[in-house]
């Protein structure tokens, strides 16, 4: 299995600046790994319906990580749309 590169993380993780890209390469997680931290915070509960155990080990450092960009996402507000027009 391959490890995470910068363009890895660079290509699957909306946000991440360049601290947040360098937490989730050093947890030397995989690529599948990080596609299945990515599928537990989409969605959990198929993947406990599919009997799957609870995120553990890297996949759970990186559903850690993921989330703290997903709550300061939400911290900042919805983006900035097109300025409205007048008619």
């Amino acid at each position: 299995m391959r490890r995470l590169s910068r363009e890895d993380v660079i290509k699957t993780v909306d946000r991440a600046d360049d601290v947040t890209i360098a937490q989730i390469i050093g947890t030397g997680a995989t690529v599948d790994e990080l596609a299945e931290a990515q599928a537990w915070l989409a969605n959990d509960e198929p993947m406990i319906n599919d009997l799957r155990p609870l995120a553990h080990g890297r996949v759970r450092e990186l559903v850690d990580i993921l989330s703290e960009i997903d709550e300061a996402s939400d911290e900042d507000g919805p983006a900035p749309g097109p300025a409205p027009t007048e008619n």
